[in-house]
C-alpha cells in the first residue's frame, strides 16, 4: 500500500518529521524484487522486523524485514502494491518497527494497517503511537479468565457461554448467519456491558466489507466500534499483520478506556494464509500439509497477547474457515488449541429456519462445568442437550415410520426438544430492519427459568410456533 500522510506512524516521535528529516542517508539499494518480497543491499543490517521506506512516485513505501540472508543482505516484505518496484532503488531505515497512531477518536472510523482513514473522514489526531508487535503483558498483571460474559443470545449463553477475557471460534461457511452473530455480539457488548469493540477484517473482500461497515452503522453500533481492514487484493504482508494492528487498538482501548473490549477477527483462517504465503516467499520449507513451519508460533504470537487486566478485559470472538469441513486441519487444530468456546453454525440449522443457526450439539465451552455455571445452569443446560440429542437420534426413524411409532417416553421427549429448538430462536437488533420483528436480549435467568419449565412438562400444551422467534415465554409472541 501506498503511504502518502502517515510516515510519522513509524516514529517514537511526537511530533513527526517530514520524511526527509527521518533519515536523509539511505542504508542500502533494492538488489531483488520477486513480487512482494525484496532483496536489500546494506552496509548496516536493520534489525528483523524493522520497518524500512523507499520513495516511489513522490510517495512512501514501506517494507518489513523478515530474513538476514547474510552480513550485507536482507529480505523484506512490502507492505504495498509492488507495482513500480526496481532494482537500485535507494532504501532508508525508519528507526523503529511499524507503529500506528491510537487516540480515544479512533471509535467509529475505518482504518487500514497503518491508522489511515478509509472512510473519508480526516486522519486521526494522534494521542500516541503504538508499536503493533508488543510483547504480552506480564503474567502478574495479567487477569485470568473464568467468568461468563452474558450475551443476551439464549442458544449461546445456555449452551456454550463466553468467556469473559477469553477466545471463541465462531465456525460457519456463507449463508449461515456468521456475520450477523458478530454484529450481534457487538450490539450486545456495547448495550450491555457498555464496552466497544474493534473489528480486524482479514484478507476481507471489499464488497463484504462495505456491505458489513453499513450493516453496523445501521444498526446503530459504530459509534462504538473500530474497524481495521486489510483487504483480499493488498500485499500478504498486510493481510499477515492486520490482525497485530487492530489487536494493539483493542490493547489501547483496553488500557485506556478501561471498558469491556470485544475483539472480532474476520476470518483468522486468511491470516494462516497470509503466513503461508509470505512463508513460501521467503523461501522456508512447507511444513505439514504445506503450512509454514512458524504456524504455531505465528498463530500463538496473536492470540497471547489477548488478555485481560484488572482494569479491562479483551473478549475474542475468532470466525474461523475449516478447509474441507476437515476439523483435524493443522491450522484449525492449532487455532482450537487456544479457544475457550466453540460456536458451530449448521447450515442444516438455518435451513429449517432456525437462527441463530447453532448447533447445539457440537458447539460448546470449557466453562460448561456444574464449579463454574453453578449447579442449576449445568443440570439445564445438560437436560436440554439430553432431549436435543435424543431428538437427533430419532429423527430417522419418525422420518420413516413417523412419530406414532415411538414410545410415549420418546413421543414425550421429541414434543419438548422440537419446542426447545425454536424456543432457541431469537429476534436479533442487527436484522430488525429487514424481518420486521424487534430484537430482544435474554437475560440467562430468563432463559434458565424457561428451559427448565420446557424439561418439567409445564409448557407441554403450548403449541411449537408460539415457541419460535421470541425473547421469554413470558412476553407477548411477536
Amino acid at each position: 500500500m501506498v503511504i502518502t500522510i502517515w510516515a510519522r506512524i513509524l516514529l517514537h516521535m511526537p511530533e513527526a518529521p517530514t520524511i526527509a528529516d527521518s533519515s536523509k542517508t539511505p542504508i542500502g539499494v533494492i538488489t531483488e524484487v520477486h513480487g512482494p518480497v525484496v532483496v536489500i543491499a546494506c552496509d548496516t543490517l536493520p534489525p528483523l522486523r524493522q520497518a524500512l521506506r523507499t520513495r516511489l512516485n513522490h510517495e512512501t513505501c514501506l517494507f518489513e524485514v523478515h530474513q538476514h540472508l547474510d552480513e550485507h543482505h536482507v529480505r523484506a516484505i512490502t507492505l504495498h502494491q509492488s507495482t513500480g518496484l526496481y532494482r537500485g532503488m535507494a532504501v532508508y531505515d525508519t528507526g523503529a518497527p511499524l507503529h500506528i497512531p491510537v487516540t480515544p477518536d479512533c471509535l467509529g472510523r475505518l482504518l487500514n494497517i497503518f491508522g489511515e482513514p478509509l472512510d473519508g473522514a480526516p486522519p486521526l489526531p494522534p494521542r500516541e503511537y503504538r508499536n503493533i508487535h508488543s510483547r504480552p503483558l506480564p503474567l502478574e498483571e495479567a487477569v485470568g479468565a473464568g467468568h461468563t460474559l452474558e450475551t443476551g443470545i439464549k442458544v449461546i449463553d445456555l449452551l456454550c457461554p463466553f468467556v469473559k477475557g477469553g477466545k471463541t471460534g465462531l465456525f460457519g461457511g456463507a449463508g449461515v448467519g456468521k456475520t450477523v452473530l458478530i454484529m450481534e455480539f457487538m450490539h450486545a457488548v456495547a448495550t450491555i456491558h457498555k464496552g466497544v469493540s474493534v473489528f480486524a477484517g482479514v484478507g476481507e473482500r471489499i464488497r463484504e466489507g462495505h456491505e458489513l461497515w453499513h450493516e453496523i452503522s445501521k444498526a446503530g453500533v459504530l459509534p462504538q466500534t473500530l474497524m481495521v481492514f486489510g483487504q483480499m487484493d493488498e500485499s500478504p504482508g498486510v493481510r499477515f499483520r492486520i490482525g497485530l494492528s487492530a489487536l494493539t487498538y483493542a490493547e489501547y482501548l483496553r488500557d485506556s478506556l478501561q471498558k469491556e473490549v470485544l475483539f472480532v477477527m474476520d476470518n483468522i483462517f486468511r491470516f494462516v494464509q497470509a503466513g503461508s504465503e509470505v512463508s513460501s516467499l521467503l523461501g522456508r520449507m512447507p511444513a505439514t500439509v504445506g503450512y509454514q513451519p512458524t504456524l504455531t508460533t505465528e498463530v500463538a504470537e496473536m492470540q497471547d497477547r489477548i488478555l485481560s487486566t484488572r482494569l479491562g478485559a479483551i473478549t475474542s470472538v475468532q470466525a474461523v474457515y475449516v478447509p474441507a469441513d476437515d476439523m483435524t486441519d493443522p491450522a484449525v487444530s492449532t487455532i482450537l488449541s487456544h479457544l475457550d468456546t466453540t460456536v458451530i453454525l449448521s447450515r442444516a440449522q438455518a435451513s429449517k429456519g432456525i437462527y441463530p443457526a447453532v448447533d447445539p450439539l457440537q458447539s460448546g465451552s470449557k466453562l460448561m462445568d456444574r464449579h463454574t455455571l453453578g449447579p442449576r445452569h449445568y443440570s439445564i443446560a445438560e437436560g436440554v442437550r439430553e432431549h436435543l440429542a435424543r431428538y437427533h437420534e430419532l429423527e430417522d426413524i419418525i422420518t420413516m415410520l413417523g412419530v406414532e411409532e415411538l414410545s410415549a417416553k420418546d413421543r414425550k421427549i421429541v414434543m419438548r426438544a422440537r419446542k426447545l429448538q425454536r424456543y432457541l430462536t431469537q429476534p436479533f437488533w442487527t436484522t430488525a430492519s429487514h424481518t420486521g420483528i424487534e430484537g430482544v436480549s435474554v437475560p440467562l435467568e430468563s432463559t434458565l427459568t424457561d428451559c427448565d419449565a420446557f424439561l418439567s412438562g409445564l409448557y407441554d400444551e403450548v403449541t411449537e410456533d408460539h415457541c419460535y422467534m421470541r425473547g421469554t415465554m413470558m412476553e407477548p409472541a411477536p
